[in-house]
């Protein structure tokens, strides 16, 4: 047995083989069925010619089946791709190629962009599945998920796997189309899906994982219980991220690897009262957010519906994806008393969990973008040197030690990105922080959105924060705009609260009191929505267009 995602879940498997692993659409499935399926759905995959190495597209919602897949894949040794459900035609396109997929698993919800691929599909996509409750697939040439399923035998006749087998993680970024991620899976395994142990020390050999699943049922609220706390009797995860995107596929893996329950959110549109709904009736234990996207909304609800729902269960939320603001944390913990602590993580798909951000139940006003740097992280200069912990000094936010490979066919890009410094290999995602003296990390934002505005650089995600501080405001972006004496000016892309038009003077008098003055926004849109991803990134290139129409 080695780190391979296939070999850590078997073994979870085989030690709580009754214990209830996922719930979605009505459904919930013990890891014995789970384990099952995900056999089954493998050797069904192999007989429609779907081999170790080969790239599997997962073009689903939130299901038991997007979890099955996933398994399936790693079980074959074949690698599943999460494929954004927002494509269009020409985006899903493009992803197919890029990424060399030989097998796309669907739903008829999709079925518009699919079937255009399956009309002209790459040389090597061979094979599509359909997950869905009707007689015949939606798109013409599809086969039936449950089918393909019960094609497949239940022994786990698959031969050894490999802790280098790939794991690939697709991403958007902010900016530029889709890049597939390449990891080893023991990488993944101990960069962002607990290490077996997830808030305590990570386990040295794979058979420990069977082992700390037994002996700890709740291992990531522990370290926050205080003294005579019982703690939860299981660990029940709930991901407002779609398994589509990193956040929510990261926790819901890292849940099943440490034995508890993984509570889907099974909704293609984010409704809070159906969150709260399923908190209350499912017993969460940690509620896993993107940011202010999804805390502000949740807070909308708590306050227009005080006690609609028993929250009690909640001792843990997380946050990850996006930017959660200091003064939405500490808003969070007295809506909602029961949680302990709410972890925030800095990363990306390249440098998972860079640093943690800790807002503990009676501490210290919580802050924005400040966070505590992990023992492999540090902030380099442009020469790819340490910068000096409080020095002030900006520089790359980096990390060494469990890295990814690369990208997908990109040696350029990975060369970029993943360099070699004095024999150790780093990523260098494209954040720029300082570090103070004790550690703490700033983060300032993307350097490739950074804004020059007379020489001097601003880091929107820096003035978002404080943007979003004001009470007027449920959130924000902010973009570099032409400027003729300047070069560029900066610009606010803003959502009012219902009922409030701040005005350009408000705003700016507002970020004056947090900002030096080449910071503070120089022209304000109020906007309905400000567009985010699901995985709750901040629409850019839209925000520079919205930003650069001129003014009525």
């Amino acid at each position: 047995m080695e780190f391979n995602l296939a070999d850590l879940f078997e073994c979870v498997a085989d030690r709580v083989g009754e214990r209830v692993a996922v719930v979605g659409e009505g459904r919930r499935l013990t890891y014995a069925e789970l384990d099952e399926r995900a056999t089954r759905l493998a050797h069904g995959l192999a007989g429609c010619g779907v081999a170790a190495g080969d790239h599997v597209g997962l073009d689903l919602y939130n299901s038991p089946e997007h979890v099955e897949a996933m398994l399936a894949c790693f079980k074959l040794r074949a690698v599943p791709v999460n494929v954004n459900y927002r494509y269009t035609a020409g985006e899903l396109a493009y992803l197919a190629r890029d990424a060399d997929l030989v097998a796309l698993v669907s739903q008829p919800e999709l079925a518009g962009p699919v079937a255009a691929l399956a009309a002209d599909p790459p040389e090597r996509l061979r094979t599509f599945v359909e997950v869905g409750d009707g007689v015949a697939p939606v798109v013409p040439r599809a086969l039936r998920y449950e089918d393909v399923l019960a094609s497949g035998g239940p022994a786990r006749d698959f031969g050894a796997r490999s802790a280098d087998d790939h794991y690939v993680l697709y991403t958007g970024g902010t900016t530029g189309m889709p890049k597939g991620v390449v990891w080893r899976h023991e990488d993944i395994f101990f960069a962002t899906l607990g290490g077996g142990n997830p808030g305590g020390p990570p386990i040295t050999r794979p058979e420990q994982i069977g082992e700390t699943v037994l002996v700890n049922r709740a291992q990531r609220v522990g370290p926050f219980l205080p003294p005579g706390h019982p703690g939860p009797d299981e660990m029940v995860v709930l991901a407002l991220g779609p398994l589509m995107h990193a956040s929510g596929q990261w926790s819901a893996l890292g849940t099943l690897l440490g034995g508890g329950r993984v509570v889907l959110y099974d909704r293609p549109a984010m409704d809070m009262a159906y969150v709260l709904e399923l908190v209350e009736r499912e017993r969460v234990v940690m509620l896993t957010l993107v940011g202010d996207a999804s805390a502000r909304p949740l807070l909308a609800e708590l306050d227009a519906h005080p006690g609609a729902r028993d929250t009690s269960s909640l001792l843990l939320l997380g946050s990850g994806g996006s930017i959660l603001s200091g003064d939405v944390k500490d808003r969070l913990l007295a809506a909602v008393p029961t949680v302990l602590a709410i972890t925030e993580a800095i990363g990306s798909s390249e440098a998972p969990i860079q640093g943690i951000a800790l807002a503990h139940q009676g501490g210290p006003p919580s802050a924005s973008l400040q966070f505590t740097a992990k023992d492999v992280t540090m902030v380099l200069d442009d020469r790819h040197v340490p910068i000096p912990p409080g020095s002030g000094q900006v520089g790359w936010l980096a990390t060494t030690g469990h890295v990814p490979l690369g990208y997908y066919n990109d040696p350029a890009r990975t060369a970029r990105t993943f360099v070699e410094i004095d024999g150790r290999r780093w990523s260098l995602p494209g954040d720029m922080a300082t570090i103070d003296a004790d550690g703490t990390v700033h983060l300032l934002g993307r350097g490739s959105l950074c804004v020059n505005t007379g020489g001097e650089k601003v880091y929107p995600e820096e003035v978002e924060a404080v943007l979003k501080s004001h009470p007027d405001v449920v959130d924000a972006v902010v973009v570099g705009v032409v400027d003729a004496r300047w070069g560029q000016r900066v610009a606010a892309v803003v959502q009012a609260r219902d009922g409030a038009a701040p005005t350009l003077d408000d705003v700016q008098r507002h970020c004056r009191a947090h900002l030096a003055g080449y910071k503070v926004p120089r022209s304000l849109r109020l906007v309905p929505e400000v567009r985010r991803s699901p995985s709750g990134k901040a629409d850019y290139p839209w925000a520079a267009r919205v930003a650069e129409e001129p003014l009525p």
